[in-house]
């Protein structure tokens, strides 16, 4: 499938010229590019973590400690990115062009500082936090691919105008 079009048949263009530039040069598009691919090996790595506790019973500790790394890369990347958007789009969040991925990015830190609430103040059950964490990482799996088709759909924008 090509890019998303308006109801014009125009694609729907992520950057202006102006904000590719931005993009391109910016130190924050760097560290985006690294504390993605970072977040998910994090991920998949709690995960595992998680099954091996739902399947066997052990290594709570170790779930929970994961859990806790990811959520902390999660807010962590949050944070860049927002700094990100300003710099690139001169807006925190929600810029037009990404915001319903930040809209569900929201929701994934939602149910993460649930999970850290649970943990925390709330004196969940072990059994409640962990499908809260399963739930979290439902969720960011989503957000994940909506950002990873922004990406592919930005790819094919660059290769059009080229």
């Amino acid at each position: 499938m090509g890019a998303s079009t308006r109801h014009t048949g125009e694609p729907v263009r992520l950057y202006t010229p102006e904000q590719r530039r931005r993009r391109d040069t910016t130190v924050w598009t760097l560290v985006q590019g690294i504390l993605a691919p970072f977040q998910f090996v994090v991920f998949l790595v709690s995960l595992a973590l998680v099954f091996r506790y739902l399947f066997t019973g052990d290594g709570y500790t170790a779930a929970t400690v994961s859990i806790l790394l990811k959520t902390a890369v999660l807010y962590l990347i949050m944070i860049t990115g927002a700094i990100w958007e300003k710099v690139v789009f001169d807006q925190w969040l929600f810029a037009p062009a990404f915001f319903w991925e930040d809209v569900f990015s929201f929701g994934v830190i939602a149910l993460h500082t649930l999970y850290l609430y649970g943990l925390f103040w709330g004196g969940f059950s072990a059994s409640s936090l962990i499908i809260i964490a399963l739930a979290a990482y439902a969720a960011y799996v989503v957000n994940a691919g909506q950002f990873l088709w922004k990406l592919r759909a930005a790819r094919l924008q660059s290769e059009a105008t080229a």
